[in-house]
């Protein structure tokens, strides 16, 4: 694939981004992309490799050397259709995916992989560009409808490619608009909304009915869905936030971090922010707890508000700066990983632990907090172990805990249910037919898998619409 030679003749070379100082002063998407000629040459580096692990490190299984190869030769929208054949949104992934299948390529064992995500973003881009991106309206009604519960990636997924089916097929959303974590999650600077309005245009053109505004579980029961579907596909995520239930957590400017990257996504909307206290960070020391995407994401918008410091913390121990290639590829390494929210400015801390909250006049004003090690124990898992005399204190007007999600958010819609549950309170469904213990009703993305990447939910999305399909139509022919 690509170039015979080009891997040892063409360096590895990925998109930039805006300075920090330009960047921080703005909401929007500030990657500076490849040109044509660039992506091109970029693709040329693809080896003809025996076994293609990056095929494997991608959850959707992209045919990432087939659209290298293509970019290369400068057939694009060629490329576009084998990109669209196991991606319905490249220009999500492309933006946001952190990009195992790099982890996994070939090249990667010397650190210098094929640029692969900055290839499928400039495929997709270049395809909505050129108008090469349009409905696929289906040549035949099922006369079968299909209810979609929840419209982040992995529902999206699912309901275009039931409506691509000929199912008809309704998506009901809790907020004023479509899009998910996508939408209320994900800053605008990693990724502008446009992009998720125009899927959903194209998605409207398909046949697919949009239900915002609409909280199955409140403003509408789940017995009146399963009675008016043939099929219903829960694909609402894991929102029930991990919290740290120790002295002094009932103090004012202690939140969740999705409280306060839902509120910024929707100042830069121009939506209304809800009865709730805005969160800001401007002029503040801000204490960041969770050292994930959440939290490069709280410490990104900090920056923009202004902050006077900020500070991430994370329980578990340092990642070695380089990982043990011999020992971890193809597979996705534990190593340090340094976002472009971290470059822009923040002090990070390994190994430490929350004692306690600590205010006056019922704000808080600082952490109390502990070095900690791990330790292995009698039954072979490590144990946190506190460091003596190792307890110190860091001034906090804000605190954004970021420690990730437990499960979906049980009272409500899975209550009335009264699905099956799995051993981490997730809706137990596996990945054979995604079917739950409620005959017609199915689960995909977060809300079945627990928290995960995008390009896992679209993965999930993809392959839950077609056992919907089988299941209403005894054969699917849709792709997996």
């Amino acid at each position: 694939m690509g170039k015979p030679t080009g891997f040892f003749e063409i360096e590895r070379r990925d998109r930039r981004y805006e300075p920090v100082s330009e960047r921080v002063r703005h909401y929007r998407e500030f990657v500076i992309p490849l040109t044509d000629q660039e992506a091109s040459d970029q693709g040329a580096r693809c080896m003809d490799c025996g076994i293609p692990y990056c095929h494997t490190g991608c959850p959707v299984n992209n045919l990432i050397p087939d659209w290298n190869d293509l970019v290369y030769r400068g057939e694009w929208r060629t490329a576009l259709e084998t990109l669209h054949a196991t991606n319905n949104f490249p220009e999500f992934t492309g933006r946001i995916c952190p990009a195992p299948c790099e982890a996994a390529c070939t090249l990667n064992i010397s650190d210098r992989p094929v640029t692969i995500k900055t290839i499928e973003n400039a495929i997709i881009d270049k395809g909505w560009e050129e108008g090469w991106v349009q409905p696929r309206i289906a040549a035949r009604r099922t006369g079968k409808r299909v209810a979609v519960i929840g419209s982040g990636p992995a529902g999206m997924a699912a309901a275009q490619q039931l409506a691509r089916a000929g199912h008809a097929v309704t998506i009901y959303e809790k907020n004023a608009r479509l899009g998910g974590l996508l939408r209320y999650g994900i800053p605008d600077f990693k990724l502008e909304k446009h992009t998720i309005d125009r899927r959903m245009a194209q998605m409207r053109a398909e046949g697919i009915e949009f239900r915002p505004n609409t909280h199955v579980g409140v403003d509408v029961q789940m017995d009146e869905i399963t009675e008016i579907y043939d099929a219903t596909v829960l694909s609402g995520g894991s929102e029930k936030p991990r919290d740290m239930p120790v002295p002094g957590r009932e103090l004012d400017g202690i939140h969740y971090a999705m409280r306060f990257l839902t509120q910024q996504n929707r100042r830069v909307a121009g939506e209304h922010i809800g009865d709730n206290l805005p969160i800001t960070a401007e002029g503040k020391n801000v204490i960041v707890i969770g050292g994930g995407d959440t939290g490069s994401d709280c410490v990104g918008t900090s920056n923009r508000h202004g902050a006077k410091s900020i500070t991430q913390l994370e329980i578990m121990p340092k990642p070695p700066e380089v990982e043990d290639k011999a020992l971890t590829w193809p597979d996705w390494p534990l190593k340090l990983r340094t976002s472009s929210s971290h470059e822009e400015g923040a002090d990070r801390d390994w190994s430490v632990s929350t004692k306690a909250f600590h205010g006056s006049n019922g704000a808080v004003e600082s952490l109390e907090l502990v070095r900690v090690r791990w330790e292995p124990g009698e039954n072979g898992r490590m144990n946190m172990v506190e460091v003596p005399d190792s307890s110190f204190h860091l001034d906090a007007d804000l605190v954004l805990l970021a420690m990730g999600f437990v499960h979906p958010v049980h009272e409500g819609m899975i209550e009335q249910l009264g699905v099956d549950l799995d051993a981490r309170g997730n809706v137990a469904a596996n990945e054979t037919d995604y079917h739950t213990s409620i005959e017609g009703v199915f689960a995909a993305g977060d809300m079945r898998r627990g928290q995960s990447l995008v390009v896992w939910a679209i993965r999930e999305g993809r392959q839950c619409a077609r056992a919907v399909d089988a299941f209403l139509m005894g054969s699917s022919n849709l792709p997996g």
